[in-house]
């Protein structure tokens, strides 16, 4: 009976697995672009929900956009 081959040789497994372990950083900012995911996308989502409540508030402060 044949066994499956693995996705990834395992010398290469356990070299990945050791650069991970000596990182200093969070374990969520340990990959290449986790960065991106975990820190620049709610950044942006951020900033632009202020800009958008804020433009909110002064269009209502001003009476701009209102139905008649």
């Amino acid at each position: 009976m044949l066994t499956e081959q693995p996705f990834f040789p395992r010398e290469k497994l356990v070299k990945q697995q050791q650069y991970f372990q000596k990182l200093g950083q969070h374990t969520h900012l340990k990959g290449r672009y986790d960065v991106i995911t975990s820190v620049a996308i709610p950044l942006a989502l951020a900033g632009s929900s202020l800009f958008m409540i804020g433009r909110g508030i002064y269009n209502m402060s001003h009476g701009i956009g209102k139905k008649e």
